[in-house]
């Protein structure tokens, strides 16, 4: 029931201005946690035993912390609240047809858009590049912002959800193999990888069963091609879903990698359409979600 509420409250409400600029969302909270860790730890040798040790540390605040809201005796209020802010469902949805919505008015606008989401560099992005990185990030923030907290909240509650969320705002920020992070961060990354390998799966597994396409051979012919060991099978379920080519050629700080195609037969044009298209699919797995959350409560 908790997490029925937390669902329904995210789709509702999102993340409201009006509360986040008065006071600091728990994400820039877990932010700064991992900040002071890097601060801190992130010199003067031992770099990799340290960064394992802060791993496992933010795993394990994220389970005590859990643990003290569960028992709070407020009626699950504070549980589900906290939920909801976790799930970002509605926050992703906006972001990516935000990137529709500038695409249809000038490539130059679509570049600034997709900029907010992806890593990559946009300076020189044509139309079909742009609505590619949007739904590339649609299908693998589907993965981690979504399904992966709502299975980590089914599988050990809010212990779980914060725990993964803690981990996976630490691969976000020092989780790289750049000189600074590639030691002290190592161990962040491959815990992210763990916790997602399952969620990651499973959104495929959603994405396609929504859309009735129950053939498995192009997302298991694909997603180990992806330079991500969890990426790659949210993004090579929505291709063919969308019949859209996803990954690629892309660059990185002005270095032009080759990446492989996911769903290669797919359309190399996609645009504003294609990015409305990837964003109702995450709402179609948002109600199998939903649906899923019933089903357990009726049970």
């Amino acid at each position: 029931m908790i997490l029925i509420a937390a669902l329904l409250l995210d789709a509702a409400f999102g993340e409201p201005r009006w509360l986040w600029d008065r006071m600091a969302h728990p994400a820039v909270l877990m932010g700064r946690l991992v900040g002071w860790c890097d601060t801190c730890f992130n010199r003067d040798g031992e770099l990799k035993l340290k960064g394992t040790l802060v791993a496992a540390g933010l795993l394990l605040t994220g389970l005590v912390l859990g643990g003290l809201i569960h028992v709070l005796p407020d009626f699950g209020v504070l549980e589900a609240l906290t939920v909801a802010i976790l799930v970002a469902q509605k926050s992703l949805v906006d972001h990516v047809r935000a990137v529709a919505t500038a695409l249809r008015r000038s490539v130059a606008e679509g570049r600034q858009a997709v900029a907010m989401i992806v890593g990559r560099d946009t300076a020189s992005m044509t139309g079909p590049d742009i609505a590619r990185g949007a739904i590339e990030s649609a299908a693998e923030n589907l993965s981690d912002g979504v399904v992966a907290p709502v299975f980590w909240y089914l599988v050990a509650g809010l212990p779980g959800i914060l725990a993964y969320k803690l981990v996976n705002t630490a691969d976000s920020m020092i989780g790289h193999l750049t000189p600074k992070y590639k030691d002290f961060g190592w161990a962040s990354a491959r815990l992210d990888d763990l916790l997602n390998m399952i969620p990651a799966r499973l959104t495929a597994l959603l994405i396609a069963l929504t859309h009735g396409w129950i053939d498995p051979r192009p997302i298991l012919r694909d997603a180990p091609k992806h330079r991500s060991p969890n990426a790659g099978w949210p993004e090579s379920a929505l291709a063919p879903v969308l019949n859209v080519a996803l990954s690629g050629p892309r660059s990185y700080n002005g270095v032009r990698k080759n990446y492989p195609w996911v769903w290669p037969e797919g359309r190399r044009d996609p645009g504003a359409d294609d990015i409305d298209a990837a964003a109702d699919a995450l709402w179609r797995v948002w109600a199998a979600l939903l649906a899923v959350a019933v089903v357990g409560a009726l049970l």
